[in-house]
């Protein structure tokens, strides 16, 4: 299989939000990712949300109680926990942790050097979504 041609990412993951709008606020806000378009649905909701960090986009949309929606659970329906995590890689973990906990975010594994290389933390968006963010890099070349 090949990539699309001119994709800067190949994969890109995307969450569901019961207030899609104070999401994209509070992301954009507490870690830093930037609004590149955002389309309403015509209820007050949105139908579909682009936000970037870096060669990365995180897509979003309102959560509906349609045949797509009911394939997902928020974390508050299923007593705070995740299936996934998004993770993003950042070149200053201690000032975008600094960030974070300024914006309220609920840390879940504080900030610490990693064994495995890099510096990171845990945490849940108000709408209790995983994060994991730190200056570990996949793409780096082993050492």
């Amino acid at each position: 299989m090949s990539v699309a041609a001119n994709t800067r990412t190949s994969i890109n993951p995307t969450l569901r939000y019961r207030d899609a709008h104070a999401a994209i606020a509070w992301l954009c806000q507490a870690f830093g990712f930037e609004q590149r378009a955002v389309y309403e649905d015509g209820e007050g909701g949105v139908a579909h949300a682009q936000l970037t960090f870096g060669n990365g986009m995180l897509l979003l949309s309102t959560a509906r109680d349609n045949a797509w929606g009911q394939l997902m659970a928020q974390p508050a329906d299923i007593g705070g926990r995740e299936t996934q995590c998004c993770c993003l890689t950042v070149a200053d973990p201690d000032a975008h942790y600094a960030r974070a906990v300024a914006a309220g975010a609920e840390i879940i594994e504080p900030l610490e050097a990693k064994n495995y290389g890099g510096k990171g933390y845990a945490c849940r968006d108000p709408e209790g979504h995983l994060w994991w963010i730190g200056s570990y890099d996949p793409w780096a070349e082993p050492a």
